[in-house]
């Protein structure tokens, strides 16, 4: 991964590319809240091909945060400023939980530029159907990425499938953190109050991949069925695993996402 900082609209971004090829489409990647570029290492690899590009969103990781609050739609627009930066007309997108609604955003927003769209553990929005209230609440706050112990304690209960039961699964996910600030994860949380792609799912055009942990206490499966039943050209894949199934079923999910990108 190449990491660097670059000024798009006036707002510095630490951005990440993965070298790969040339004669297809780049993977854009919108990561999940107060997760910065490392946390999709693991994913991207067991995901051999495409040249992959990520970027730690405002108030994230290395990316300083904004001096206003932010919309999806707003940071929509920022990924395509980006990608003019970098050289890319056309992208596939691959969201991720809190980044799912940005892959949605982009796709309706940057309908021409995005070729396929790969869905993961996220839902439609505000308008969900939401995870158990005690694992909510513990989502409420960062205290989780800035508290190793406690980390340690609730993993298994808020992310579910094989942290339940893998302490070192855990430090795994822990090293990759690079926290940056209360605020920023906040600005993140208001950006997510209210917004839904419900009323325009059924006008997404491109080629859609819905994928689901079967055991996710933060975001159910039946949303990945709302949405693959929305999506007009949209399919469902479940894997055996929790919400952060991208990380700890890495080489499964990478295998279904290379298929679908074929």
């Amino acid at each position: 991964m190449q990491i660097s900082l670059r000024d798009v609209d006036g707002q510095t971004l630490r951005v990440g590319v993965r070298p790969g090829e040339k004669t297809r489409p780049p993977l854009l990647l919108f990561n999940g809240i107060g997760a910065n570029i490392e946390l999709v290492e693991p994913f991207l690899e067991q995901l051999p091909g495409p040249e992959a590009i990520i970027f730690d969103v405002p108030g994230v990781g290395g990316s300083p945060a904004p001096k206003l609050p932010y919309r999806p739609w707003i940071l929509a627009r920022l990924a395509a400023r980006l990608l003019d930066q970098l050289g890319h007309e056309h992208v596939d997108v691959l969201g991720v939980s809190w980044g799912g609604a940005l892959a949605q955003q982009f796709a309706f927003q940057q309908s021409v530029r995005c070729r396929r769209l790969v869905l993961a553990a996220t839902s439609p929005g505000s308008l969900m159907v939401p995870g158990r209230l005690t694992v909510l609440a513990k989502l409420a706050t960062p205290r989780r990425y800035k508290d190793a112990d406690y980390m340690n304690r609730i993993a298994g209960d808020i992310y579910g499938g094989a942290l339940r039961s893998s302490p070192e699964m855990v430090r795994k996910h822990l090293r990759h953190v690079r926290w940056a600030s209360d605020y920023g994860y906040y600005l993140q949380l208001l950006a997510g109050i209210g917004w839904s792609s419900l009323p325009w799912l059924r006008l997404l055009k491109q080629p859609t991949l819905v994928m689901a942990g079967t055991d996710d206490p933060i975001v159910p499966s039946v949303n990945a069925r709302i949405l693959a039943s929305l999506i007009p050209n949209a399919r469902l894949v479940t894997i055996d695993d929790g919400h952060l199934f991208l990380v700890t079923s890495a080489h499964e999910s990478a295998q279904t996402v290379r298929q679908f990108l074929n």
